[in-house]
């Protein structure tokens, strides 16, 4: 991954793993960032660094302006979107032979994230962001796999923590 989108991944992941709850539509956005930094190559050949963060700064764009217009179907496609990419990631990091179902993988896990998403949006929008923002950071950090999922495991503990105290303060 290029610096530039590394840097923009890994503030928008701690902005996301802290207020992913408040910040819905950065949320949103996030994810469609995500989407963009993995779509970028597949778009153009030969992506230069810029290139491949106006694309993912794009789709960020259009999951903000989605998430404003039509808050229904952002939440559904947020969790189907999140859901799905790790549903993919955990099968990557427990199953070497995951490859050849990673598209049952992502819609199976997609369909469970749109459904938890939609059933118990606040809680769930806490645990997804926490997600979401723990891969962004640990994605940009080089460590070994067990390294990774160990910072991915601890950033999302400490993301859905912070956002649990915050979501409970404000419902008493």
């Amino acid at each position: 991954m290029h610096s530039s989108v590394t840097i923009v991944g890994v503030l928008i992941g701690i902005a996301i793993l802290f207020f992913g709850r408040r910040l819905f539509w950065l949320c949103v956005a996030a994810v469609g960032f995500a989407v963009g930094v993995e779509i970028a190559p597949l778009l153009v050949n030969e992506a230069s660094s810029l290139l491949a963060l106006v694309i993912a700064l794009v789709f960020g764009v259009l999951g903000v302006l989605l998430a404003f217009f039509i808050q229904k179907v952002a939440i559904a496609v947020l969790g189907f979107l999140a859901g799905g990419k790790l549903a993919t990631a955990i099968a990557a990091a427990f199953f070497v032979q995951y490859a050849q179902y990673s598209t049952i993988i992502f819609v199976i896990g997609g369909i469970i994230g749109a459904i938890l998403l939609m059933a118990v949006f606040g809680w769930a929008l806490i645990v997804v962001s926490s997600f979401i923002g723990a891969y962004l950071i640990q994605s940009a950090i080089v460590l070994p796999p067990t390294g990774s999922t160990l910072v991915f495991i601890g950033l999302a503990i400490l993301g859905i923590f912070v956002q649990a105290v915050s979501f409970r303060r404000s419902a008493i």
